[in-house]
């Protein structure tokens, strides 16, 4: 079954990995370096894409100082196109439609369809509130990359943690898929709560619409430092007190990390089987130490059995 035709299916649980292109600037021998280990990891792992992100400077998001250096990383286009040859699994390539405009982006989808065999993109907006808008908007950057005569599967971003009275995100994704979203990528959950309320608004605000929910993919990532904490939380991750003093005060803390993700894919999958919403998995690892990029791998693992037991369970 193919990537696109999982997506689609509602009656399906989809497994990715998410990784970040090797900085800017690298020389040939490190891409493949770095492309060829990651490779032979994910090789192992019963999966059914990838994901390569596209990392912005997000200092303008928030007034409190990123705890590491923002280092710009290659074309998520090319790192995905490498990936795929070594691994033949699909990618999906998000791009940071930044000041872009119209006949730019137009030119970037062109060169990622032929040149690159994009066939999967998750476009992504400026991080940046209340700045100048940019030329291209959001959602006219998902119409233009639905196109059909472009034969990609288009997806979007969704943070359970701006669902508010105030903004609705769940109203955002409706939106979304009108302009062509296929489906939907979260940011990394380590509170269940904010997920579940989205999930149920967004299948109420379906229900309304009369239209189907599009695939929601949960991100997941371990955590095994005081900065990595500090990390996800500025990237505007809502981590509870009690969840991180439970994982920093913990003997292995990347053990309890991996059994509190676990702990909310299943207080998310309990409650959201009325809701009727598709779900995924993705994993990833937001640090370069060896210890948590190992232990992404077991996050990943621990959450696929989460998902193969409860399918069990609901026969």
């Amino acid at each position: 079954m193919s990537l696109h035709t999982k997506l689609l299916d509602p009656t399906q649980y989809v497994m990715l990995y998410g990784t970040t292109p090797p900085r800017s600037g690298s020389s040939d021998e490190r891409i493949i370096t770095a492309a060829t280990k990651l490779a032979e990891r994910v090789n192992r792992l019963v999966l059914d894409g990838l994901i390569v992100y596209d990392v912005q400077d997000e200092s303008g998001r928030i007034s409190v100082p990123r705890p590491f250096p923002f280092l710009p990383t290659m074309d998520s286009r090319l790192y995905a196109q490498r990936l795929s040859n070594l691994t033949g699994q699909c990618v999906i390539t998000y791009k940071s439609i930044g000041q872009m405009t119209e006949d730019q982006w137009q030119q970037w989808l062109g060169e990622a369809g032929n040149e690159y065999g994009v066939r999967y993109l998750t476009p992504v907006g400026t991080p940046t509130s209340g700045a100048t808008p940019p030329p291209l908007p959001l959602s006219r950057a998902i119409e233009l990359a639905a196109d059909k005569r472009r034969d990609l599967t288009v997806g979007g971003i969704t943070i359970a943690e701006r669902h508010t009275d105030v903004r609705s995100e769940s109203h955002r994704m409706v939106q979304k898929a009108r302009n062509g979203c296929a489906f939907f990528i979260s940011q990394a959950v380590y509170h269940a709560e904010p997920t579940q309320r989205l999930l149920k608004d967004y299948s109420l605000d379906c229900q309304k619409h009369e239209i189907s929910p599009k695939r929601v993919v949960l991100t997941f990532v371990p955590c095994g430092r005081p900065q990595t904490m500090a990390f996800l939380k500025w990237l505007g991750i809502a981590i509870p007190a009690k969840v991180e003093d439970s994982i920093l005060s913990d003997a292995t803390p990347l053990t309890k990390s991996i059994q509190l993700c676990c702990a909310n894919l299943r207080a998310i999958l309990d409650q959201s089987a009325p809701w009727n919403v598709p779900l995924g998995v993705n994993v990833e690892s937001v640090s370069i130490k060896k210890e948590e990029i190992d232990a992404s791998f077991d996050l990943f693992c621990a959450l696929q059995q989460v998902l193969n037991d409860y399918r069990t369970s609901v026969g």
